[in-house]
């Protein structure tokens, strides 16, 4: 009896963005990790303000996963929940980070060379995050802001931008290759 063995080739496509469980994972800890910085943030404190390092950690899930805008709107969405953990202004971060995490989505598709997407993706897309809370703060919490708060809120934001940059820059080449993706861009 001849049996002739043919060979069966199965093609699986990954998911990508959110409906792959190893990306929503990575979302997950990245968010916890928001939370420990955040909770340690107030060590860098201008007055009673203090950096935002929860944006570089939805900042960096985002560069790495590469989510579509809905999804990425969850991402900020989520982020700016859990900003209201320990914040003098509530319900601003859930605007301000939902419009930074789809700034960074819409950041990441331009056509930019790998090593230096990360560093201007993520210093705008929290500059626009920064610059959202103090505009919300100026229309809800003091109407007119003061310009010294302004200035001092602007600085933080700048500072934070900066910061977030080369955590994300630093933090995207292991966090690739842990994910196993084989490019950064």
């Amino acid at each position: 009896m001849d049996v002739q063995s043919t060979k069966r080739e199965v093609l699986v496509e990954e998911k990508k963005g959110l409906a792959n469980t190893r990306n929503l994972i990575l979302v997950g800890v990245m968010m916890a990790v928001g939370i420990v910085l955040r909770m340690f943030a107030g060590v860098i404190a201008l007055g009673n303000m203090h950096p935002n390092f929860l944006i570089a950690t939805y900042c960096l899930a985002i560069f790495i996963i590469k989510p579509n805008l809905k999804e990425a709107a969850a991402i900020g969405l989520i982020s700016g929940a859990i900003s209201q953990i320990g914040t003098s202004m509530p319900w601003l971060g859930l605007g301000s980070e939902t419009l930074g995490a789809i700034a960074m989505c819409l950041l990441i598709r331009l056509a930019l060379p790998k090593y230096i997407k990360p560093v201007v993706c993520t210093f705008f897309a929290t500059l626009i995050s920064g610059f959202a809370f103090i505009g919300l703060a100026a229309l809800t919490y003091a109407k007119p802001m003061p310009g010294a708060q302004f200035v001092s809120m602007a600085i933080v934001t700048v500072v934070t931008a900066l910061l977030n940059m080369v955590i994300v820059t630093v933090l995207s080449i292991p966090v690739n290759k842990v994910m196993g993706n084989k490019e950064t861009e």
